[in-house]
């Protein structure tokens, strides 16, 4: 066979950024821009959850750290925010019919800090005023009139009363205990020792007197408390109707500012009636009715704090509607609280002490937050679906929900509710919300994905030039080259492992970017260039690969066994890649198989022992029915396969070894040696055909460094699945290790290619009749297998 039909040419090793076309020398000379980078799709979608003024249209952002989910999200909520009017002002004020029921109260953006002011001033201008009405001559004459008046009738009804006592040897007289009857003898009124120095016969005289007098005069002591209640009640009518014109001015003065909002007439209306009903704590007559529930004032004596107006939610400063990001969405700072005050060990409050949540502030606008952060507060996220659900905030201590009982409390009225809510997350999370939590269904219909990846073309390549200008004026960093900008772009390429694609990872190549101006500064040098960013890339990886250093040095020692010069039967260097969080790299591990007969099939070492995960698990049954497919048509399989990867102590997941495996098997069963020199990855199907897998770069650059540090022999190289090859962004050191010949890529598409590379001895083809070639791969499986079948049948003729 011709090797050279299977390597991959240098061209197609790594696909240089050459950028000469576009009109720029540094970044500095780029106009910058914000806009949003390969995210087409999700823009669409947040545009449309946006847009869209019905129930249920929230939006879930979804996608990787780093895609600039969140920055793009905001930036396009403070675009649309902008088409938008700032909301209402939201108070909160006195519900003078339900005192612990606090009235939510709505006017225009603005209007909430005027209407808090002007309550304010009348109350404190009435304060002052009230006092000096009641002081006038005008109500002092009016008054003196219900005075004079109350005293005739009083005066008349006392002499009507007098003349029934006289009969009884009593007469009436005012006493600070009120009117009552005194006992006369002999013309003289009798005072206490008097009395008690008569004898029993006149005592017991004016005892029943006294009593008959009581039921004589029952009714002119009704007309007497009639006169009282009535002289009480002109005079009440009198302070009101004198009030009523001392308020009125003001309120119907402060009611023309907020005409046709009906809360606030009502709220005014109210106001108005309890500032008469209670004239006299304005008159300072200190005769206002207790508190009905003294622990709502921070203080009982200060009876003016019931006039005090909350301005919840101001937004007078908005000229779009609000945005507000909410990093730590609790439950309360999401709907919001009601705060106490410890007393002598009572907990007070008032609505003052009404505070607002993030739904509050971002009423009329958009609520943005993180998915995770959400979750992970208790209550939190229930708390935001009852509101979503309801389009009401109510403010609710969590008392009940944990059980405790506490004094009683506000319970505010609820506010409307009128908010897009934009959760960010990865589709992990959007994923188990969606499956598991109908609420989320109906409440988030628009889910925004941000992509990972970019079409490598001269549009998005500008993006990037663009971006990296952005950040090069935002924070005063140094200009980058041409050839600075070509190595990003390339590294971007390398990070998603597609030469046709550009990472949408941006926090990445932002990074190389602050590190590499870093690097450029400490030299003194005033343009970042090319060595400068490869510079910083290659300081990312020194560190972070401490342990695979150390994996080398074992390997250089002979502590892990790594053969890649010699040829060995059912032995072969399949690859792997290592993670540690920041950087990936590829290791070689050495794979054996031994085979026997026998009717286990292929026995996953790995998995007997509980170190194999499903997807490597299913890998191997795919072996076993290629394997079947292939060679047991004619005669039932007798193999016994065992595969174990040597020296792997923390267990294995993945198909990418299942062509490696294979081609072990096949080594074994026709023992004929295998190469050494040449890495293997690759997914098989059950028709033999090679798959596509990850981390081709690392695997690799792994098994080079391997064969650098044991020495290269030009014999050595790697072989990987054909599709991988638009995956390939090489190291400048592999690629010019493969331009001269020191080391191969091969890219194939089927196991046959695969073992002959591997092998150098033909794989072979079946005939009509399902012969193969003689001495090829699978003639020497087959006739392996056949002896296998044998030997068992002679077993059991023996039998």
């Amino acid at each position: 066979m011709n090797l050279e039909n299977y390597k991959v040419s240098v061209d197609n090793l790594r696909k240089k950024c050459n950028i000469d076309n576009m009109k720029f020398n540094t970044t500095a000379d780029i106009e910058v821009s914000s806009d949003i980078i390969g995210q087409k799709r999700a823009v669409e979608a947040l545009e449309f959850g946006l847009e869209m003024d019905k129930k249920g249209y929230n939006v879930f952002v979804a996608g990787e750290i780093g895609t600039g989910r969140s920055t793009y999200t905001e930036a396009i909520v403070k675009e649309r925010s902008k088409e938008v009017g700032p909301p209402f002002d939201w108070l909160y004020a006195r519900n003078f019919k339900k005192p612990d029921e606090p009235m939510a109260l709505y006017v225009k953006n603005g209007m909430g800090k005027m209407l808090k002011e002007n309550v304010d001033k009348i109350v404190e201008r009435l304060k002052k005023q009230i006092p000096e009405i009641f002081m006038s001559k005008e109500y002092e004459n009016q008054r003196n009139i219900l005075i004079e008046e109350y005293q005739n009738y009083t005066k008349d009804a006392i002499d009507k009363l007098n003349e029934i006592a006289k009969d009884y040897g009593f007469v009436f007289q005012k006493t600070e205990r009120g009117l009552i009857s005194m006992p006369v003898l002999n013309g003289k009124i009798l005072n206490e020792m008097e009395y008690r120095s008569l004898s029993e016969e006149e005592i017991d005289y004016f005892r029943k007197n006294s009593a008959q007098l009581s039921i004589e005069t029952i009714e002119r002591f009704n007309e007497l408390r009639m006169l009282e209640e009535e002289y009480r009640t002109k005079v009440k009518e009198l302070d009101k109707k004198i009030g009523f014109h001392a308020v009125d001015y003001y309120i119907r003065k402060l009611k023309a500012e907020f005409s046709h909002n009906e809360c606030i007439e009502e709220y005014l209306k109210e106001l108005q009636e309890d500032i008469i009903e209670n004239i006299n704590h304005f008159k300072g007559d200190n005769m206002a009715p207790k508190q009905p529930l003294p622990f709502l004032s921070k203080n009982p004596t200060n009876f003016f704090e019931r006039y005090e107006v909350n301005l919840l939610v101001d937004n007078s400063s908005l000229e779009s509607a609000p945005i507000v990001v909410e990093t730590n969405p609790s439950y309360y700072n999401l709907i919001g609280r009601v705060e106490y005050k410890n007393e002598m060990g009572l907990l007070k409050t008032d609505l003052m002490k009404i505070k607002p949540g993030a739904f509050h502030k971002a009423n009329g606008g958009y609520l943005i937050i993180q998915a995770k952060d959400l979750l992970m507060n208790p209550f939190a996220f229930g708390a935001l679906k009852r509101a979503l659900k309801t389009n009401k905030v109510n403010i609710e201590g969590l008392d009940k929900q944990y059980g405790y009982i506490i004094t009683s409390t506000l319970k505010p009225q609820p506010i409307e509710l009128n908010v897009k809510v934009i959760l960010i997350g990865d589709m992990y999370t959007y994923q188990l919300l969606y499956h598991y939590d109908e609420d989320f269904r109906k409440l988030f219909k628009v889910m925004a994905d941000f992509d990972i990846e970019m079409k490598r073309n001269d549009r998005n390549i500008m993006k990037m030039v663009e971006l990296v200008a952005l950040h090069c004026k935002k924070e005063k960093l140094y200009p980058f080259t041409k050839e600075a900008v070509e190595c990003l772009i390339e590294y971007s390429s390398r990070i998603c492992e597609n030469k046709e694609k550009l990472t949408a990872k941006f926090n990445k190549i932002v990074d190389i970017v602050y590190e590499a101006d870093k690097i450029c500064r400490k030299e003194d040098k005033k343009l970042v260039d090319k060595e400068h960013v490869q510079e910083t890339i290659d300081r990312k990886i020194s560190r972070n690969n401490k342990y695979e250093e150390k994996l080398l040095e074992m390997i250089e020692s002979g502590d892990i066994l790594i053969d890649i010069e010699n040829k060995k039967i059912g032995q072969i260097n399949g690859l792997a890649v290592i993670g540690n969080g920041e950087y990936s790299f590829g290791k070689p591990s050495k794979i054996t198989v031994t085979t026997y007969k026998g009717k286990k099939g292929i026995i996953n070492i790995e998995r007997e022992v509980k170190k194999s995960g499903s997807i490597h698990d299913k890998g191997v049954m795919i072996l076993n029915g290629y394997i079947g497919q292939r060679f047991a048509q004619k005669n039932p399989l007798s193999l016994n396969a065992n595969i174990v990867f040597e020296q792997l102590y923390s267990g294995v997941d993945g198909d990418s070894a299942s062509s490696t495996e294979l081609y072990a098997i096949l080594s074994s069963l026709a023992e004929v040696p295998i190469k050494q020199s040449i890495g293997v990855t690759g997914s098989v199907n059950q028709n033999g055909e090679i798959q596509p897998i990850g981390g081709v770069n690392e695997k690799i650059e792994g098994f080079y460094k391997v064969c650098k540090l044991k020495g290269l022999n030009k014999d050595q190289g790697v072989l990987i699945p054909h599709q991988n090859v638009k995956h390939l962004m090489l190291n400048d050191e592999v690629v010019e290790a493969v331009e001269k010949g020191d080391f191969h890529i091969y890219a194939i598409k089927t196991i046959e290619e695969g073992i002959e590379i591997l092998t150098e001895v033909e794989a072979g083809h079946a005939d009509d009749h399902g012969n193969y070639l003689e001495n090829s791969i699978f003639y020497l499986v087959n006739k392996k297998l056949e002896e296998f079948v044998d030997k068992e049948d002679e077993e059991k003729k023996g039998d």
